[in-house]
């Protein structure tokens, strides 16, 4: 019998099944992971059917079921019982999303058609009635039929109004103020050069212009708050409390209950894209992350663009000039311990270099006037983005050097046999035949610096970015601006959130957006890797 043993391990095939049995539980793992991720995220804007349920004592409980689970009995110490997870929204009204009701309490489930789920700017959800609809001190309609016919008929009008506002004070008054503090920090530069009195004083009248455009803006916008204002609607919860809010602040209506099965779909799409084109709400756990998003690919492709300059020119001089010997060996040394460098050292040193000394240097430089006040002494999309190209340069020299040595060496002596130079060779010959190993390099660079987010946590990233890098402002993109980022979302809003159960969809539908960033912007890097590698097997590279 162990004669057979040896020989069936003399076979190698034991290790085959030992390295096929790896492989595929790394890949069952990765699929599990995305199966949980895909499962709990593609149904989060998935207009839910929301339930009243009475209560043994007579009071009623209104809101989604979100989830039901056994749970032993106290009592007799045997057998189960279950108990249900409602979120009964209404945040103003009872001050918590979730409630949990054990089965005994229970007497009647039931699903009525008129039951509203409403989403509001703020106070999360509300799930109840609408009793009536005001406009001023008039009620224009009340009753279940009459208030929910008034109110889905006046909602486009107000969220209208309501988008006009937003646009007011985000770009047109954003961007009168902007061009005030231009102004002011030009006066400043020149008070300090000691300029003409004559070009101090058209500073000062462009300012007072602006100023009274902004003045002109700004009761424009009392106009609007003053008339958005006057409609209002009339909600009842489950307890019978009833509260008055404007139109404006519902973002969307609907009766879950009573929606057909395209109203549904209507509804999951128009969140959707709300999720993807939307500023977040109610400490980022609702609405949207496009600006997260934004700042994420920005920081990606500026990262991009340092490290792969630094990281080739790198590996060109380690393969192709650097002698071998101790030097070039504690150097490749070096490369590879940094790559096993924790993140967060990195941060460190993007802190103390880039922003404080660098930034602090160009402040003193060239933005004396805005002192004390830094510019680019403090963290930005900049700093973020260099920091991370440190970090993943290691990885870049060293797949752009395994590119290096893959090319043949009959390719240089080819080279050198026409009479070509050294640089020439490199450029016209190696590099060209590298370059699939360099956009390896670029893909893992690119996998591995979207998902950092500990030095990103003291260079730049931040909770919530008031105005995104890039807008119509000269020089239009603004790197020293902090920012949004996916990964520094999904930490913020799934361990600093007071209220986790809410927050937990917007975790797993971050976490799902954020994957599939990474996916299409490798992609796109490999795509390209496999059309430069036809080109060099074609020979018209």
């Amino acid at each position: 019998m162990s004669g057979t043993l040896r020989q069936l391990w003399k076979t190698g095939d034991p290790f085959v099944w030992l390295t096929a049995g790896a492989l595929a539980t790394a890949v069952l793992m990765i699929l599990g992971l995305l199966t949980l991720i895909c499962t709990q995220a593609l149904g989060v804007f998935w207009p839910s059917a929301v339930a009243q349920i009475e209560l043994v004592d007579g009071r009623l409980v209104v809101g989604p079921v979100r989830a039901e689970e056994a749970m032993p009995n106290a009592e007799s110490g045997r057998g189960t019982e279950r108990r249900m997870l409602v979120q009964v929204g209404n945040r103003d009204f009872f001050g918590a999303d979730f409630r949990w009701l054990e089965s005994k309490n229970i007497r009647k489930v039931t699903y009525p058609l008129p039951l509203v789920t409403l989403e509001r700017e703020e106070w999360g959800n509300f799930y109840g009635w609408v009793d009536a609809v005001r406009v001023g001190s008039e009620t224009v309609a009340s009753g279940d039929e009459a208030a929910w016919r008034a109110l889905v008929e006046r909602l486009p009008a107000a969220r209208k109004l309501a988008a006009r506002i937003r646009d007011l004070e985000r770009r047109e008054l954003g961007d009168v103020n902007q061009s005030i503090e231009e102004q002011r920090l030009l006066l400043r530069r020149l008070e300090y050069r000691n300029a003409p009195a004559s070009e101090i004083e058209q500073v000062r009248q462009r300012v007072a212009a602006l100023q009274a455009n902004y003045d002109r803006l700004h009761e424009e916008l009392e106009q609007l708050r003053a008339e958005i204002d006057r409609e209002r609607v009339v909600l009842r919860a489950a307890d019978g409390t009833t509260k008055e809010l404007p139109l404006a602040a519902i973002v969307r209506a609907y009766r879950a209950n009573a929606l057909s099965l395209s109203g549904k779909i209507r509804i999951y799409l128009s969140k959707l894209w709300e999720f993807v084109s939307g500023d977040p709400r109610e400490s980022n756990t609702e609405g949207g992350v496009f600006p997260a998003i934004f700042g994420t690919v920005l920081m990606v492709l500026i990262m991009s663009v340092a490290v792969v300059p630094f990281g080739v020119l790198a590996a060109l001089y380690l393969r192709e000039y650097a002698k071998a010997g101790p030097a070039v060996r504690i150097v490749r040394i070096a490369v590879n311990n940094l790559a096993g460098v924790p993140s967060i050292v990195f941060g460190v040193f993007g802190l103390g270099f880039f922003v404080y000394f660098v930034g602090g240097s160009i402040d003193a430089a060239f933005y004396p006037e805005r002192l004390p006040t830094p510019t680019f002494g403090t963290g930005g999309i900049l700093w973020a983005s260099l920091t991370l190209a440190l970090l993943t340069v290691p990885v870049v020299i060293v797949a752009t050097e395994e590119g290096l040595a893959a090319v043949p060496r009959e390719l240089r002596e080819g080279s050198y046999a026409l009479g070509a130079t050294k640089f020439e060779t490199v450029k016209n010959v190696v590099l060209p035949a590298a370059l699939p190993g360099v956009l390896t390099g670029l893909i893992l660079a690119m996998a591995r610096g979207a998902g950092e987010v500990a030095p990103l946590m003291i260079t730049g990233v931040v909770k919530l970015a008031p105005t995104l890098p890039l807008d119509s402002h000269w020089p239009f993109l603004h790197l020293e601006r902090k920012f949004m980022h996916l990964g520094f979302h999904i930490y913020d809003v799934g361990f600093q959130s007071p209220n986790v159960e809410a927050a937990k969809p917007m975790v797993y539908a971050t976490t799902l957006l954020l994957v599939g960033i990474v996916v299409m912007l490798n992609l796109a890097a490999i795509l390209l890797r496999a059309r430069i590698r036809r080109r060099l097997s074609a020979g018209v590279f």
